[in-house]
């Protein structure tokens, strides 16, 4: 039976928005996985240690039949087959991809923790997957509109449906 996981996308280098359609497609060809929604994309600052451009931010639904491990080695593949080098932490990248939830699963080792321990604590994860499913129920036992209530928007800006791609709005 197919397992309900979020993934979150972002990237800041090499025309962010193709580089975020093009992981979605790669997704979309994982075996035994299918996407089931694609929240608006937002425009963010960037979290870190150095002055880079802003990022363009989405998350995903998709149903999957890979376990979480499978899942997270899946989308590493293709976040180096796009280009992401990972050199410096929270420093700009091609794409970024964050198994963020896995059902109700809790679980946590060296390479993979679910929920993603810092998910609660970025706007521009919160405010798309509340866009995709807005009465979700974390694994905390808090409800997705509890969380966002306390989320600070700042440094966040949706984009419009009708908006262009090339957008900085």
């Amino acid at each position: 039976m197919p397992t309900e996981t979020y993934v979150a996308l972002g990237s800041n280098l090499k025309q962010p928005w193709r580089q975020i359609d093009r992981a979605i497609d790669a997704i979309a060809t994982l075996p035994g996985t299918r996407i089931q929604k694609t929240a608006p994309r937002y425009r963010s600052l960037a979290i870190g240690p150095i002055p880079q451009p802003e990022f363009i931010n989405t998350v995903i639904c998709v149903e999957t039949r890979l376990s979480p491990a499978t899942l997270l080695r899946k989308l590493q593949s293709i976040e180096n087959r796009l280009g992401r080098r990972r050199c410096l932490r929270w420093g700009p990248r091609t794409i970024d991809l964050d198994l963020l939830l896995y059902d109700q699963y809790i679980f946590s080792n060296r390479t993979l923790t679910l929920p993603h321990p810092r998910m609660l604590e970025r706007n521009f994860v919160l405010y798309p997957l509340a866009d995709i499913a807005p009465h979700l129920k974390l694994p905390c036992g808090k409800y997705l509109p509890e969380v966002l209530a306390n989320c600070n928007p700042d440094g966040i800006v949706r984009f419009d449906a009708g908006e262009t791609r090339g957008s900085t709005r």
